[in-house]
C-alpha cells in the first residue's frame, strides 16, 4: 500500500530526538521513541565490545517530522554485517492500508483522503563470520494514527526476537527461548508459536529458522502494559543471543561448513520474496500442522 512519507535529509550529527517538536515528551510515541533510541545504543555497545570494531552511523531527518538513525558493522572480527537501525515516521496512508492494517475490511468505508500515521521502530540482522555461531533478527515497532474522518484514531505494536543457526546446539537454543520464555506467562506460548508460523517459507514447507517470538498489531492490554513488555523484550536481545555468538566465534570450521552457512543465509532472500506473495498471512495466526515447530519446550 502506498505510503506519503516526506523526502529525506542526511545529517552530520545524531539528533537528540526525530519526533516533531510539538509531540508530548510524555506521549506514547516520545516514550516509545526513548526505548528503541536507548536500546540501539545499548545493543551496538555490546556487540562492540564483543567484536572490536565501532559502527558506522548515518542519520537523517525529514522536514514533516520523523528520520531515522543507522548504525552497521561490516567486515568486523566477529560478524560479517550486523545492523542496528531505527527510524520514526510521519506520514499518511489511503483508507485501504488502514482497514488491512486493522483488520476491519468494513472500517471506514466510503470515507475520502487518507489517514495519517505515526510509526516507529528498532531492527537489526546480525551475520556473524563462523557458520557455528548463529544469525540473529529483530525488530519492535509501534504504529498509531490520528482521529480523521469521524474515526477514533488506533493503536498497536509488533516485533519480536527470532534465530537462524547454521549447525544445532540444543543447549544455545534452550538458552535463547529460555530468555524469552521468563516473560508474560500468555504471550510467550501464543507469541512463540506465532514466531514459527509468520516465517515458514511455504514453497520449501519449512522454517527460515528455530524461531523466537512474534507479535504484530496487539492492542488488547493497555498500551503502557505492552509497551512494557516490548521494551523487556528488546532489552533481552543481547542476553538471549550474544553469549551464542562468544562461545562459537572462534570455533573450527570447514569451507564446506561455510559453504552452509551461505544457504541458510539464503533462506533469508526466500522468506523475503514467498512473505510478500502471502501478505494475508501476517495478521493471521494460523500454524500449518504438517510442518514441525520450532523447539519451543527448551528451557
Amino acid at each position: 500500500m502506498e505510503r506519503n512519507i516526506g523526502v529525506e535529509e542526511m545529517l552530520s550529527h545524531t539528533p537528540g530526538s526525530l519526533l516533531r517538536p510539538i509531540d508530548n515528551a510524555s506521549s506514547t510515541k516520545a516514550r516509545f521513541e526513548t526505548i528503541i533510541r536507548k536500546a540501539q545504543d545499548s545493543i551496538c555497545k555490546a556487540i562492540e565490545d564483543i567484536d572490536g570494531k565501532k559502527f558506522h552511523e548515518d542519520a537523517w531527518t525529514r522536514a514533516d517530522g520523523g528520520g531515522g538513525i543507522s548504525r552497521v558493522l561490516q567486515n568486523g572480527n566477529v560478524w560479517e554485517k550486523a545492523g542496528v537501525n531505527v527510524s520514526v515516521v510521519y506520514g499518511t496512508m489511503p483508507p485501504e492500508a488502514y482497514r488491512a492494517a486493522t483488520g476491519n475490511p468494513e472500517a471506514v468505508q466510503g470515507a475520502t483522503g487518507r489517514v495519517p500515521f505515526f510509526a516507529a521502530g528498532i531492527s537489526s540482522v546480525m551475520h556473524p563470520h563462523n557458520p557455528h555461531a548463529p544469525t540473529m533478527h529483530f525488530n519492535y515497532r509501534y504504529f498509531e494514527t490520528e482521529d480523521w474522518a469521524g474515526i477514533p484514531g488506533q493503536w498497536w505494536f509488533g516485533g519480536g526476537t527470532d534465530i537462524t543457526p547454521s549447525y544445532l546446539y540444543e543447549e544455545d537454543m534452550k538458552h535463547f527461548h529460555g530468555v524469552y520464555k521468563q516473560h508474560d506467562p500468555e504471550y510467550y506460548p501464543r507469541f512463540k508459536s506465532w514466531c514459527d508460523d509468520y516465517f515458514l517459507i511455504k514453497h520449501r514447507g519449512e522454517r527460515r529458522g528455530l524461531g523466537g517470538i512474534f507479535f504484530d498489531d496487539l492492542n488488547n492490554k493497555p498500551a503502557d502494559e505492552i509497551m512494557s513488555f516490548s521494551e523487556e523484550c528488546v532489552n533481552n536481545v543481547v542476553a538471549a543471543y550474544a553469549p551464542l555468538v562468544v562461545k562459537h566465534k572462534d570455533d573450527a570450521f570447514t569451507q564446506q561448513q561455510k559453504e552452509w552457512q551461505g544457504v541458510r543465509r539464503g533462506r533469508y532472500v526466500e522468506f523475503n520474496l514467498g512473505h510478500h506473495l502471502w501478505p494475508e498471512d501476517r495478521r493471521s495466526h494460523r500454524v500449518n500442522p504438517h510442518v514441525p515447530a520450532s523447539p519451543c519446550n527448551m528451557a
